[in-house]
């Protein structure tokens, strides 16, 4: 275990995070490694439907309220307020923070309160990625919050060059991980459809910054093209916005919507591909659950989504924002003979095995945490 762990055996670590989905699907495997080594976890996050699944394991429930959308100065420092008075309360020997405001908000509350944490850059978020006044914004918050940091996990090397060059993480602190792994008992290779049509599939929140335009306007041109011969099937929540778009996208017989799904290995399973067009990811779990599964990936040519491919050999690439150069790859798929496709799949899996083991994922993570010294920053 890391130095802040080995000191005394029973030790108490406390996880900041801003929803219980993530935490339980993508993490669940680290924090069950903590709690079976003899660890204290306490886990800070808004109530929901897997906190009491992460009790049952063992980990402690703190009910910590989060306004995952926008900066609100007033809720945003209540947030900070939570987190100080916590650290007060339950005294952890090390903090681990996911996503952008329990990294902001927790890591000041640790570095006043000189707590030992690590920091996990899960993507950098549209705020970082879209520019201007917001970026610079988030990034002032940033520097003072990852100053103390023992360490700052990264998912993918895009993400982290940014932060680097903008002067945020200090030097040498900076690790990437390949995301959060994905566990291959979990998501065990599906045998390959062997007829019907082709099936694509987009796993996430159908919003903008996916792709869903560029991806819709694809499928309509595939439908026009194939027909019958290829179906779209859409899985997640949609935001407002686009229920007229869905609607009549479902209407027309361009796409099938599922609706969010709890469970997405019976999709997985009757995919042939699957399609993310997103504009940036921090690394895309849609993907290496959907590779280890043996399907071929059809995604943009960006960081968080380029690494989980091969780039022919188990999917295709694609520039972000470009419906002709996605509709081209889809169109490369579809005329591809099935054992063609399902090789691509097999190699997928293959690739999962060798970068993304979650077992790998995790000890990494531990291993990064030991001997890692704290100072205190001022």
């Amino acid at each position: 275990m890391s130095e802040s762990l080995r000191e005394k055996s029973n030790k108490r670590v406390l996880v900041l995070a801003n929803n219980d989905v993530g935490l339980y699907r993508f993490r669940k495997d680290l924090l069950l490694t903590l709690l079976n080594a003899g660890h204290e976890v306490y886990i800070s996050l808004p109530n929901g439907n897997f906190i009491p699944e992460l009790v049952r394991y063992g980990c402690r429930f703190l009910d910590t309220p989060i306004d995952r959308r926008g900066m609100n100065p007033v809720r945003d420092a209540k947030l900070f307020r939570q987190y100080s008075a916590m650290l007060k309360k339950v005294r952890p020997d090390l903090v681990l923070t996911y996503t952008i405001k329990p990294n902001i908000y927790g890591g000041l509350a640790c570095r006043m309160a000189h707590i030992p944490y690590a920091v996990n850059i899960t993507g950098l978020g549209s705020a970082i990625e879209n520019g201007g006044w917001l970026r610079r914004f988030v990034l002032a918050l940033y520097r003072p919050a990852l100053k103390g940091a023992r360490v700052v996990f990264f998912e993918n090397a895009g993400n982290r060059d940014t932060l680097v060059s903008a002067g945020v993480v200090p030097e040498g602190r900076d690790v990437v991980l390949n995301g959060a792994g994905v566990n291959l008992e979990d998501y065990p290779y599906q045998p390959y459809p062997q007829a019907g049509p082709v099936r694509f599939l987009f796993v996430g929140r159908v919003m903008h910054e996916k792709g869903v335009d560029e991806l819709f306007a694809a499928a309509k041109r595939m439908k026009q093209e194939f027909g019958d011969g290829v179906e779209f099937h859409i899985v997640g929540s949609f935001e407002e916005a686009y229920k007229p778009v869905m609607d009549e996208l479902e209407q027309s017989g361009v796409v099938r919507y599922h609706g969010y799904q709890p469970d997405m290995k019976p999709f997985y399973a009757m995919a042939s591909c699957v399609v993310l067009p997103s504009y940036h990811e921090g690394m895309s779990n849609v993907l290496l659950e959907a590779a280890a599964s043996g399907r071929p990936l059809i995604t943009s040519d960006i960081p968080g989504c380029r690494e989980a491919v091969e780039d022919g050999a188990s999917g295709y690439l694609c520039p972000a924002k470009d419906a002709d150069a996605l509709y081209a790859a889809m169109r490369r798929f579809a005329s591809l003979p099935q054992v063609e496709q399902a090789e691509l799949g097999r190699r997928g899996r293959e690739r999962m095995k060798t970068l993304f083991n979650k077992k790998k994922i995790v000890k990494q993570t531990i291993e990064n945490l030991k001997g890692t010294a704290y100072e205190n920053e001022r």
